[in-house]
């Protein structure tokens, strides 16, 4: 019995400890709720799902909402070109950065405050230090939905981002392939650790339709997310084909579901937003 309640007390006074170097969560002024997609992995097309699903938010489910978009990927920023932006942002009178705005978007990013062919070259606690400004120092208004694009990787921004503010939830997006499935694994499991309920996984590139015969091809495999949600016990939010269309759209600063909202593709998005906000909790009044 004594070494039990030694046991007991040795683990509360650990607890005590680690709860001390753990920044206390502060919402965002003006924000409602935060939704972070992430894959663990770059080069899934995460970005690319993380501006076409803000749109979406914005004008086919919630018309009368405000919607922000934040890129926290702090070394290979990526919604500038995406979203069709240029320049700096200007300050309020309370020394805040307003966001650039397009498509009725509230965006930032650190593309807006470097050259856009300049390297980032920083260490951790610089990164951490850039991303605690883009979330606080930011006149974000009243929004209903905040997206954060988040970076590769499983590391400090991540941390940063999710001890420092309340998330509504996260979404895993993902290619099929054994490669990206062990680090979208990873993002999902991070996550969980860090108390952040994961509303699901997208599986993207999921078939390749050949525009002349229409042979149907799965480039990266056929159902590998699906398996990965299964043994995660989440659920599979949609499948995002792979189509020339959603690339070249987006180089352009016109997402496929401005210039082609009749699209396959658009309409894959736009099921996905939709279970998106199905699964959010009920939004503070």
């Amino acid at each position: 019995q004594s070494s039990g309640s030694g046991d007991e007390a040795l683990r509360d006074r650990r607890a005590r400890i680690l709860s001390r170097g753990l920044p206390k969560q502060k919402p965002i002024e003006g924000v409602k709720q935060v939704v972070v997609l992430a894959s663990g992995k770059g080069g899934v097309g995460k970005s690319t799902a993380a501006d076409i699903l803000t749109y979406f938010f914005l004008l086919f489910l919630t018309q009368t909402k405000e919607v922000g978009l934040l890129d926290a990927d702090v070394y290979g920023p990526s919604i500038p070109k995406m979203m069709n932006l240029k320049g700096n942002p200007e300050l309020t009178l309370k020394n805040l950065m307003r966001p650039l705005k397009n498509y009725g978007i509230a965006c930032m990013s650190m593309g807006f405050l470097i050259e856009e062919t300049a390297p980032v070259v920083w260490r951790g606690l610089m990164v951490m230090s850039a991303v605690e400004k883009l979330l606080r120092q930011v006149d974000w208004g009243q929004l209903d939905y905040l997206v954060i694009d988040m970076p590769p990787g499983t590391g400090d921004v991540q941390l940063s981002v999710s001890q420092n503010i309340p998330i509504a939830g996260a979404v895993i997006i993902s290619t099929p392939q054994d490669v990206a499935l062990l680090d979208a694994r990873k993002a999902a499991e991070m996550f969980r650790k860090v108390h952040v309920p994961v509303l699901g996984l997208i599986q993207n590139m999921s078939v390749f339709q050949c525009p002349k015969c229409k042979h149907e091809t799965h480039i990266f495999g056929a159902d590998g997310v699906r398996d990965l949600a299964k043994t995660l016990g989440l659920d599979i939010l949609g499948d995002i084909p792979l189509h020339v269309n959603i690339r070249e759209t987006c180089d352009s600063g016109q997402p496929v579901v401005i210039s082609q909202p009749q699209s396959d593709a658009a309409k894959a998005y736009l099921k996905i937003a939709m279970e998106i906000v199905r699964r959010l909790p009920v939004p503070p009044a």
